[in-house]
């Protein structure tokens, strides 16, 4: 007897066993679901915030470094400036140079993130009527330097060129190429450019070429 009630339980046991096991067999009697549930969360719906505007003032004429305080001042804080003669040179002291120019110029309503870009000349220089843009990166052909800033000029040209800068009124050394114009050019302006040494003759800004 004890043999037998033992049997039954075992058996009694390995079936329910089998039966919590089997994928296809749910509470409710239907095939049970597989895979993970869908969790994701709608996003929030509603107007985007909307942007902050102010009024740029008008900065032309002003001291480089007093219109980016204004402009600071004024609520807008992304602010560049560069040489309004096309020359490339760095505004490396602010209150040595002077605004001629502002992108976007005055305004009410304008993004407070908008960048505001100042043409700008040393304070002893004559602003131009309109920004002097800096040389087109050279192609094939040699275009005409003549006059331009020097530091500007090696910018148009390719990186792997052999270039040299004689001072053409002294025999000075030039270190400093953005403080420098071209008064010669080897090869001309219209030459193929092939790959060959380049070599310019340069006056100091204020100066006048011989």
């Amino acid at each position: 007897m004890r043999t037998h009630r033992t049997i039954t339980l075992l058996a009694a046991a390995s079936a329910l066993a089998l039966t919590a096991c089997d994928p296809q067999v749910a509470d409710s009697g239907k095939p049970a679901t597989t895979g993970t549930p869908n969790t994701t969360t709608p996003a929030a719906s509603g107007p985007a915030p909307s942007a902050k505007t102010a009024t740029l003032p008008d900065l032309v004429g002003k001291g480089l470094q007093t219109a980016q305080d204004e402009a600071q001042r004024a609520g807008f804080f992304i602010l560049t400036s560069h040489d309004a003669l096309g020359r490339e040179r760095l505004q490396a002291l602010d209150r040595n140079w002077k605004v001629c120019s502002q992108t976007p110029g005055p305004g009410a309503g304008l993004d407070t993130k908008t960048t505001v870009d100042f043409g700008a000349v040393k304070l002893e220089e004559v602003c131009p009527a309109t920004d002097a843009p800096a040389p087109k990166p050279a192609g094939d052909v040699m275009p005409n330097f003549v006059g331009q800033g020097m530091k500007a000029v090696r910018s148009a040209l390719p990186g792997n060129a052999s270039i040299t800068v004689k001072d053409a009124v002294q025999s000075r050394m030039v270190l400093q190429e953005s403080n420098w114009k071209v008064c010669t050019q080897d090869p001309k302006a219209g030459a193929a450019l092939t790959g060959q040494p380049l070599t310019f003759t340069v006056a100091k800004t204020g100066e006048s070429c011989p």
